[in-house]
């Protein structure tokens, strides 16, 4: 479904991405793993087309994206939820979800999407005429992906959707992750919460200074001696 090829990209004299080639299949939820700093947002950020790259290939369902605008990528079905959640304090649950309805939908079909968003949130359904900004960290989060699912995708970019949880919320937010590829959504998973995102996750990429490093299953990721050590601590 998605096909990264050789992506090379430089930001203010730093070289980011070196040939990185990744790919998810149909249905896959695929992590991308490594530590701060390891360009894992910088990679999603050029899927999506945030970030123009200096080389190499995007393409998603065979149709080549590299390069081009975050809206038109956006109705092709590849939806990106990015790092921090990106909500507006000020407005309301019900008017995020509907914000990231596509241009075009009818006012019935956005309500029908947004009910199937409810059911799957009942906390978000609680909090409709809530401000975003006085949701806890979890509940953001929620909604995050929920107005995401309202451009119903076929495939989510997923940027550290755990980042600032306490572990319990963290573990709630793969469970539900992992809940939208059972469902039939393709995901790209980047977290720096290895034990978590190997358990939920059909393979794995592990980057480094830019650099792929490691591939594989998530079961060959987790019994790997080499990764226990650097990224487990075990």
């Amino acid at each position: 479904m998605l096909r990264v090829e050789e992506i090379s990209f430089h930001y203010d004299g730093v070289h980011a991405l070196h040939g990185v080639s990744l790919d998810v299949g149909e249905g896959e939820l695929v992590a991308l793993l490594g530590a701060n700093g390891a360009g894992k947002t910088t990679l999603m950020r050029v899927i999506s087309g945030l970030s123009r790259p200096e080389g190499g290939r995007v393409s998603f369902e065979g149709s080549d994206i590299t390069g081009a605008a975050p809206h038109r990528i956006a109705r092709m079905g590849l939806v990106h939820v990015p790092e921090g959640r990106k909500l507006f304090p000020q407005m309301s649950v019900a008017d995020h979800l509907f914000l990231g309805a596509m241009p075009g939908r009818t006012a019935h079909r956005r309500g029908e999407v947004a009910d199937e968003v409810y059911a799957r949130f009942p906390r978000l359904s609680e909090r409709r005429r809530q401000l975003a900004g006085t949701l806890s960290g979890g509940e953001q989060q929620l909604l995050a992906i929920g107005r995401a699912l309202m451009a119903e995708p076929r495939m989510l970019l997923l940027d550290e959707p755990t980042l600032g949880l306490a572990p319990a919320l963290a573990g709630e937010i793969l469970e539900v992750v992992a809940s939208l590829r059972d469902d039939g959504i393709s995901v790209l998973l980047v977290s720096q919460e290895v034990v978590g995102a190997l358990e939920i996750a059909d393979r794995a990429y592990v980057l480094e200074n830019g650099v792929v490093v490691r591939s594989g299953s998530a079961a060959e990721l987790a019994a790997d001696e080499e990764m226990r050590r650097a990224y487990l601590g075990l």
